[in-house]
C-alpha cells in the first residue's frame, strides 16, 4: 500500500470521525412529520403510568432522512463482515448464509408465530421442529435431540447438566472433567459453571489426544470427557474408539463439542465414535448467521441413557389415526421427573431452527457430505498454495499433516525472523481486504493463526488471501514498520488493548 493511498484513506476516515451525528443536525429538522390527530386525544397517563416514563425528552439528533440514511449506513460500512469479503476465522466456520433461507424464515407463519401459541394452532412449527430433530439425530448418530440451548456455550452446559444428573441418578458422586489443551475456551467456563473441576489432558505429537496422559487421568472421580473431533488444531484424531472406550470404562460420559461438525457432516457420526452428548452450533454447521450478539441456537443430541434427563419440555408426535379431525399430532411433553428442566423461556430460537432446517432440506444427504468434503479440500489447497509461495517457511504449519476443515500455523520463526508478531499480520490483512484468520488459539500453538477457509468460498479466493500473506511478509522483510503499524484503511486503528481490558469504559455520558 502506497503513502499517497494510506494518507487519502486517513484523512477520509479522520473528516468522516470529526463530525457527528448531532453536529449535523439543527433543531426542528426532521425526516417525518406526523399529519395532525383525526382520533380524540387520550391522556397519556391512562396509556403509560408516570413513573415509567422519561424526566426529560431524549437527546436525539434531529436530522433529515438523507442524513439519517447516511449515518447508518456509514456505521454498517465500518464493520467488517461476511458479505464484505473473504472470513477465514478459525474455529468460528463463517460460511456464506444463503438468502433463501432469510426469506422463508421471515415468512408470516415463522416470524409472526407467537411462543406462547398453544401446541394446537401451533402444529406446522412443531413439525418443523420435529423434522429438524430428526434430520439432526441422523447427523449426530444419536436417536434423542432437545433444540433448546440457544448457543454453543449453552448446549455446553446442557450437555455438563445432562452428565451431573446421569450420575446424581445413580448416586454416584463424581468432581472432574477431562478436557484436551486443545479445547474451546468455553469448555473450561462450562465444567466450571456446571459445579466440577477441569482437569486437563495433554497433546502428542501428532495433534490428537495423548492416550497414556488420559489413561493416567481416567479414574472414578471424572464425570465426562469433552473432545472435538476434528479438534481445534484441525486435525482428526484416529484414537477416538480407543478414547471413548478409556472414559466409559470409568463410567464416565463422552460429550462431543460440535464447532467443527462443519468438517464432517455426512462422513462420519459423532454417535458412532462413541459420543454419548453432542452440540451443534446451528450458526456455524448449518447456516445460521453467525455473530452480532444473537440469536443463536446450540441443539444437543444424546443417547439412550441420557434421555431421560433432556430439558423439557419435550416435543412429541402422537401415533394413531388422525382421520376423525384432530389436529393434534405434535405436542410438548412436560412430564419429565428425571428431566434437568428449563434451559430457556421457550423452545429456542425459532427462526434459527427454520434456516437450519431450509439448508438440510436444500441439500439433502448427499449435499451435506459435498460441502464437507469441500470444506476439508478448502483447507488444504489453502494450505498447500501458502507452501507453494514460500510462506511455510516463516509460518509453519503447527502439526504438519492432512488437516481437515481448519490448519494451525505457528508465527514463531515470523516473529524471530522478522520480528513481526501474529498480531501485526492479522492487522496488515485488514488493509489487504481480508478479515484474520483466528490468532493466538489454540494456546498449546506459539504465535498462533488458525485459518478456516470454509466450502463456500472459491479457489480465486483462496488465491488472492495466500498471495496477501506471502505479500505482507516480503514486505516485512524490508520495513517491519509497516506490519507494526498495521491498520491504516480501517476506521479505528490499532488500539491498546491491554489497557481496555483493564479499564473498559462499557457507557460514556453523553
Amino acid at each position: 500500500m502506497s503513502d499517497t493511498r494510506v494518507s487519502l484513506e486517513e484523512t477520509a476516515m479522520q473528516r468522516d470521525r470529526a463530525v457527528t451525528i448531532f453536529e449535523k443536525g439543527a433543531p426542528g429538522r426532521r425526516a417525518f412529520v406526523a399529519p395532525a390527530l383525526d382520533v380524540p386525544e387520550q391522556p397519556l397517563d391512562e396509556l403509560i403510568p408516570s413513573h415509567l416514563r422519561r424526566r426529560a425528552p431524549a437527546r436525539l439528533p434531529e436530522v433529515s432522512e438523507p442524513e439519517l440514511v447516511r449515518h447508518y449506513v456509514r456505521i454498517s460500512r465500518r464493520n467488517f463482515d461476511l458479505d464484505s469479503g473473504f472470513y477465514p476465522l478459525g474455529s468460528c466456520t463463517m460460511k456464506h448464509n444463503p438468502r433463501l433461507h432469510e426469506r422463508v424464515a421471515g415468512l408470516p407463519g415463522h416470524a409472526r408465530l407467537h411462543p406462547l401459541q398453544d401446541p394446537a394452532r401451533a402444529q406446522g412449527a412443531l413439525q418443523l421442529m420435529w423434522n429438524l430433530e430428526r434430520a439432526l439425530s441422523e447427523i449426530a448418530g444419536l436417536p434423542h435431540v432437545s433444540l433448546q440451548p440457544s448457543a454453543g456455550s449453552h448446549g455446553e452446559l446442557a450437555g455438563v447438566l445432562l452428565t451431573r444428573a446421569y450420575h446424581a441418578d445413580r448416586g454416584d458422586q463424581r468432581r472432574t472433567v477431562l478436557t484436551p489443551d486443545t479445547a474451546h475456551g468455553t469448555n473450561p467456563a462450562t465444567v466450571t459453571m456446571g459445579g466440577y473441576e477441569v482437569v486437563k489432558v495433554g497433546t502428542n505429537a501428532a495433534g490428537g489426544v495423548d492416550i497414556e496422559d488420559l489413561r493416567a487421568k481416567a479414574d472414578r472421580d471424572v464425570a465426562c470427557l469433552m473432545l472435538t473431533n476434528p479438534n481445534t488444531l484441525g486435525l482428526f484424531d484416529p484414537n477416538i474408539e480407543e478414547i471413548a472406550r478409556i472414559v466409559h470404562d470409568v463410567g464416565a460420559t463422552v460429550y462431543y463439542d460440535g464447532a467443527n461438525l462443519n468438517a464432517v457432516m455426512g462422513i462420519s457420526r459423532p454417535g458412532d465414535m462413541g459420543f454419548d452428548i453432542v452440540h451443534f452450533n446451528l450458526h456455524k454447521s448449518f447456516t445460521q448467521p453467525h455473530g452480532g450478539g444473537g440469536p443463536g441456537a446450540g441443539p444437543i443430541a444424546v443417547s439412550d441413557r441420557i434421555e431421560p434427563y433432556l430439558p423439557h419440555p419435550v416435543i412429541v408426535r402422537h401415533g394413531g389415526d388422525f382421520s376423525n379431525g384432530s389436529t393434534r399430532e405434535f405436542d410438548l411433553d412436560y412430564e419429565r421427573p428425571k428431566s434437568i428442566g428449563r434451559l430457556r423461556g421457550f423452545q429456542g430460537n425459532y427462526g434459527c431452527f427454520v434456516r437450519a432446517y431450509a439448508y438440510i432440506c436444500s441439500l439433502g444427504a448427499s449435499g451435506l457430505r459435498d460441502a464437507s468434503e469441500t470444506a476439508v479440500l478448502n483447507a488444504n489447497y489453502l494450505l498447500a498454495r501458502l507452501r507453494q509461495l514460500g510462506v511455510c517457511e516463516l509460518l509453519p504449519p503447527a502439526y504438519d499433516r492432512i488437516c481437515m476443515h481448519e490448519f494451525a500455523l505457528t508465527g514463531g520463526p515470523m516473529k524471530r525472523e522478522l520480528g513481526i508478531r501474529t498480531l501485526d499480520l492479522a492487522k496488515r490483512l485488514l488493509d489487504y481486504g481480508y478479515h484474520p484468520p483466528t490468532v493466538y488459539f489454540p494456546l498449546l500453538v506459539e504465535e498462533a493463526l488458525l485459518v478456516e477457509p470454509t466450502e463456500t468460498e472459491t479457489k480465486e479466493t483462496l488465491d488472492g488471501f495466500a498471495e496477501a500473506i506471502a505479500e505482507i511478509l516480503r514486505e516485512a522483510r524490508e520495513d517491519p514498520e509497516v506490519a507494526r503499524g498495521a491498520p491504516y484503511s480501517t476506521p479505528v486503528r490499532r488500539l491498546d488493548e491491554a489497557t481496555a481490558a483493564k479499564q473498559p469504559v462499557l457507557r460514556q455520558a453523553l
